[in-house]
C-alpha cells in the first residue's frame, strides 16, 4: 500500500506519517476500531539486532571454572594488557568471580547517538549465576561488523540458585541471564533514506485484501484526497513435469564355446528415463477478481485439477484470496 505526498519537506512527511499511523480503521459491521499502527508496519522502519562479547565481574563465587572455560582467562588477559597490566605467562588465574557473556540488544529505528537502550546479558561459559555481577565495557556490533553501541552496567537478575554440599540444588527462573535497563549508549547513526522517499508503504501484519481496502478508504477519507492506494495485483505461474520410465528385459547370452562361471544366459533389465517439462505460463490477476475469474484464468492455461488446488493454496497463503479451501 503506497501513500503519496508532495515534496514540501521532511516536516510534512513526518506529519503525514504521524497522522496516517493514528487513523482509526472502522469496521462497518461493529462499533470497534483498530489503529493502523496495530495492524500494519511502515516499510523501511525496523530495528536492528546488535551483539557483543564481554566479561561480567564481581560474582560471588559463581563465575566460570577456568579449567573448562579457558577463553574467560584469555579475555581477561587481553583486557588487562590493554589497560597496561601484564600477567606473567606462567601464572594461570583461577577465577571464581568472572564470567564470559554474550550481550544482545535491539537498535530501534531512527536511534540517535547518545540515546540509551536496554541490553540482555547471558552466560556462555559454565557460570551458575550472574546475580550481583557488573558488565564491563562491551562494544555491540551489527550484522555489518560495525560498532553501534557500547554496553556497561550492573545486571538485574531475576533468577536464583542455591546448592548444598550433598549435591542438592534448587533453581528459580534462570540465574545465568540478566538485563541492564538503559545499559547501552548508541554510538552510531544507522543511515536510512526513509525521509527522502516520495511514498510511504504500509505492510499489513496479516495480508488481507479487505483490510487493505478499508485502510485505503479510511486514509483517503481522513485526508480528503486520493493519497492512498492498494497494491493488490497478483502474478501466478505454475509448471508441471512429466517423468516417463520405460523398462525392457534383454537376454544376454555368452559367446560360443564359453566356459566358466560367467558362461550363462541371463536376463538384463534395460531402463530408459525421459523428463518432459512443458513451457510454463504466467497470468496476471488484477484487483477485485473473484474466485470464478481465478479458476477461469487457470483453466485457460490447461492446468490440471491438482495444479488448480496448488495455485489456490498459494494465493490464499499470500493473502490474495479470501476463501475457505476444503480439499477432499
Amino acid at each position: 500500500m503506497d501513500i503519496r505526498h508532495t515534496h514540501s519537506g521532511r516536516r510534512r512527511a513526518a506529519t503525514v506519517l504521524q497522522l496516517v499511523l493514528t487513523v482509526a480503521l472502522t469496521v462497518p459491521a461493529a462499533a470497534s476500531a483498530e489503529r493502523i499502527k496495530d495492524i500494519a508496519s511502515v516499510a523501511g522502519v525496523r530495528s536492528n539486532p546488535l551483539i557483543g562479547y564481554g566479561l561480567v565481574v564481581g560474582l560471588d563465587g559463581s563465575g566460570d571454572q577456568t579449567s573448562q572455560a579457558p577463553f574467560t582467562v584469555q579475555t581477561l588477559r587481553n583486557m588487562l594488557q590493554q589497560l597496561g597490566v601484564t600477567i606473567p605467562p606462567d601464572v594461570n588465574p583461577q577465577l571464581k568471580n568472572v564470567a564470559a557473556v554474550s550481550v544482545q540488544a535491539e537498535l530501534p529505528p531512527f536511534a540517535k547517538p547518545g540515546q540509551a537502550i536496554d541490553v540482555t546479558v547471558s552466560s556462555i561459559g559454565n557460570s551458575t549465576s550472574l546475580r550481583g555481577g557488573a558488565l564491563l565495557m562491551t562494544p555491540l556490533r551489527g550484522a555489518d561488523g560495525e560498532v553501534y553501541a557500547i554496553a556497561q552496567g550492573n545486571l538485574v537478575v531475576s533468577g536464583l540458585g542455591a546448592s548444598g554440599r550433598d549435591g542438592s540444588r534448587i533453581v528459580v527462573n534462570v540465574p545465568s541471564t540478566g538485563r541492564i535497563p538503559s545499559g547501552a549508549l548508541v554510538e552510531r547513526l544507522v543511515v536510512n533514506a526513509f525521509a527522502q522517499r516520495p511514498t510511504l508503504t504500509l505492510n499489513l501484519n496479516a495480508p488481507d485484501f479487505t483490510s487493505a481496502s478499508r485502510v485505503t478508504a479510511r486514509i483517503n477519507e481522513s485526508f480528503g484526497a486520493q493519497l492512498a492506494s492498494t497494491v493488490d495485483a497478483v502474478a501466478v505461474t505454475h509448471g508441471s513435469m512429466v517423468v516417463t520410465i520405460s523398462e525392457e528385459l534383454l537376454v544376454s547370452q555368452p559367446p560360443p564355446f564359453a566356459d566358466g562361471p560367467g558362461a550363462q544366459t541371463v536376463v538384463v533389465p534395460d531402463s530408459s528415463i525421459t523428463v518432459e517439462q512443458p513451457e510454463g505460463r504466467m497470468f496476471l490477476l488484477g484487483r477485485g477478481v473473484t474466485l470464478h475469474d481465478i479458476v477461469q484464468a487457470v483453466n485457460a492455461v490447461g492446468a490440471a485439477p491438482a495444479d488448480l488446488v496448488a495455485i489456490l493454496e498459494a494465493l490464499k497463503q499470500a493473502g490474495a484470496l479470501q476463501a475457505e479451501l476444503i480439499v477432499i
